[in-house]
């Protein structure tokens, strides 16, 4: 993300860096592999959660927009073409969204399909049991536990 995303890690560095009270260049000025030690650190505490999950977002619309048109396109729901929808559909094909998901892995790593799906579920407090079902049961798209 820093050199692929520098305006989604600029964007992560300045959130979590206010959080702790630093301006950002404390952490932009030490060597990359310094500055992913802190953000690993400072994204695994608790008040970081809501921040990272709008980094992730930015980076998916950012990064990986043909993943997020993809996904909607084949589930049916509607969008604005660049992955943004504004009304989320209260039900969900399971039969589109496990073909959604198996052209999404044709196409892209499994982890970043995870991913994307793990954070579409989360749009909706109760989330969709089509989803949930996907995630439960297809091995292909099963995250790593997180390590320290």
């Amino acid at each position: 993300m820093r050199t692929e995303q520098k305006e989604v890690y600029a964007t992560a560095v300045g959130a979590l860096a206010a959080q702790r009270k630093l301006r950002p260049v404390f952490v932009t000025k030490k060597r990359p592999e310094e500055q992913y030690v802190w953000l690993h650190k400072i994204a695994q505490l608790k008040f970081a959660d809501g921040i990272g999950e709008n980094i992730l977002q930015m980076w998916l619309l950012k990064a990986r927009k043909e993943m997020l048109v993809t996904f909607l396109d084949e589930a049916g729901i509607a969008h604005d073409g660049d992955g943004g929808v504004d009304d989320l559909p209260e039900e969900l094909d399971g039969v589109k969204v496990k073909a959604a998901v198996d052209k999404l892995l044709a196409g892209h790593p499994a982890e970043e399909v995870a991913l994307y799906l793990h954070l579409f579920q989360q749009q909706r407090s109760e989330g969709w049991p089509e989803i949930a079902e996907v995630l439960e049961n297809d091995e292909r798209i099963r995250l790593a536990p997180a390590t320290a």
